[in-house]
């Protein structure tokens, strides 16, 4: 579903309403586990997959904040922002994602992720945050010269590769979930697969752990592959992150 202008003023107007509930219960950010998706704070961290990769986040007051993250090389890297409102907590993102044989790929998006724990659905002790929302990506596709959508006079590279512009209008459908072992470690596993125009699909799925040192330092490991008309990655990701407030 395209949200044009009025649906996303009409957004913007029933957040505001939200946004005085959501910042009298922000307070108790510090008792979220640190992974929580919806956790409105300050805080700096880095990963390390293939390549080294900065994130961070910056709180402007109680339900908004930015967020950003960029690759060392800076060829991948993304920008937006977060409203915490009443059950969940709304993004706006755009960022750029590189694959191989020069294929890259351009993603706005307005998404959300809604704990179902307001619902009183917590089975067996998990925190599950329904995730979704609408995209636009713009890329070019990588493919061989001569092979189904890579019929075109562009003269291949030395491989055979040509790249095909490619633009799409679709949504995402998923679930992040935490579990909480002990004080110190959450098991974290999340899927999501997305769906566009002009035969787009793609999907996302990861598994793994954090391990909370104190109030203000975790670490976590977990394994992710995705998989989409530009391209596949599979990584296993280390990352470490200071909160600051």
């Amino acid at each position: 579903m395209v949200l044009g202008k009025k649906g996303v003023l009409a957004a913007l107007s029933v957040m505001s309403v939200f946004s005085a509930s959501a910042a009298q219960s922000a307070s108790g950010e510090q008792t979220k586990l640190s992974e929580d998706p919806t956790k409105v704070v300050t805080q700096f961290g880095a990963s390390y997959s293939d390549e080294l990769r900065i994130t961070g986040s910056l709180s402007l007051g109680a339900v908004k904040k930015l967020n950003a993250s960029v690759s060392a090389n800076g060829d991948e890297w993304r920008v937006g922002g977060s409203w915490l409102f009443d059950i969940g907590i709304v993004n706006f993102n755009f960022g750029k994602q590189s694959y191989d044989q020069g294929a890259e790929r351009t993603t706005y998006s307005v998404g959300t992720f809604m704990p179902l724990s307001y619902f009183d659905i917590a089975p067996y002790g998990w925190q599950i945050f329904a995730m979704g929302g609408y995209s636009h990506v713009d890329g070019e596709i990588a493919c061989l010269a001569g092979q189904g959508a890579c019929l075109t006079s562009e003269i291949p590279g030395p491989e055979g590769w040509v790249l095909i512009p490619n633009s799409s209008d679709g949504g995402y459908l998923g679930a992040f979930a935490l579990k909480p072992l002990s004080e110190k470690w959450t098991l974290m596993t999340a899927a999501a697969y997305s769906v566009g125009s002009n035969d787009y699909s793609g999907y996302f799925a990861a598994i793994g752990a954090s391990y909370q040192f104190d109030k203000k330092q975790s670490f976590k490991l977990f394994a992710a592959t995705e998989d989409s008309d530009y391209g596949s990655d599979q990584n296993l990701v280390l990352g470490y992150t200071y909160q600051f407030n």
